[in-house]
């Protein structure tokens, strides 16, 4: 899968005794959106963490952008990360949690600018000019100067995009980005992510949010029990001809 920005093989994470995901096989291209839907405890959220190192494979092959993922090759053999590989890598990867995680006693600026400072060693003008250009993209020109008690939930989730953004990541993740918003405010999270989308930026999302997977996803994948049971274009995924499984659980959430 050399055209793959992203392919998974057989992954394999447990915890303890508890396989959380049994075989994942996956793939994104560059530019493409990947929506994953699923029952809840299906390893969606895990697989994810898998893929920008949060979490470490114990079994399977795990490719992003070329290199396998935690490992290096060097003489004809697989070497384990070094720690700065690591952050080399996952600076390429920019994600989006349930939680906005955002820094109280800061304010959006701030919030955004943070990892550029502390991470690319940006020098702290160049990084609050960068932070207000990425908070004009998210919709959030008026708002740089406020705190986070100061922002709606979905203000509060667009300046963690813009945060995520500032990076200049290859790869977009989303962790069911919507889940702890109030209805009224998931649109305006989602009209972000679209204009995302349009943009040609590659992303994986976790959701819940079936309309918005048929409109803007490329493929969609259906996991349970760890694994990815059905994948395809989300009218494939969605058309209600595939598995009884994915039938039923579409039926409950659309």
């Amino acid at each position: 899968m050399s055209d793959a920005l992203v392919h998974a093989n057989g992954v394999i994470k447990s915890f303890g005794d508890h396989r959380v995901l049994t075989g994942v096989d996956f793939t994104v291209r560059q530019g493409e959106v990947s929506c994953i839907i699923g029952p809840s405890g299906s390893g969606k959220s895990t697989f994810l963490r898998t893929i920008n190192g949060l979490e470490t494979v114990d079994d399977g092959s795990l490719v992003v952008d070329g290199e396998q993922v935690g490992f290096r090759l060097r003489s004809g053999r697989y070497h384990p990360w070094t720690g700065a590989e690591w952050a080399q890598f996952r600076s390429r990867i920019g994600m989006v949690f349930q939680r906005f995680n955002l820094y109280g006693h800061m304010d959006a600026t701030e919030n955004v600018a943070a990892s550029l400072i502390h991470v690319k060693r940006m020098p702290r003008r160049e990084a609050q000019e960068r932070a207000l250009e990425e908070l004009a993209r998210v919709g959030l020109a008026d708002h740089t100067h406020k705190r986070p008690h100061q922002l709606s939930g979905g203000q509060q989730q667009r300046v963690a995009i813009a945060r995520a953004l500032a990076m200049d990541p290859d790869l977009m993740l989303f962790d069911e980005p919507t889940s702890a918003l109030d209805p009224e405010l998931v649109d305006e999270v989602l009209d972000t992510m679209r204009r995302l989308a349009e943009g040609g930026m590659t992303m994986i999302v976790v959701t819940h949010e079936i309309g918005f997977a048929r409109e803007v996803a490329d493929t969609l994948s259906f996991f349970d029990r760890g694994r990815v049971l059905e994948s395809g274009t989300p009218e494939e995924v969605l058309s209600g001809t595939g598995s009884e499984r994915t039938r039923a659980f579409v039926d409950r959430v659309r």
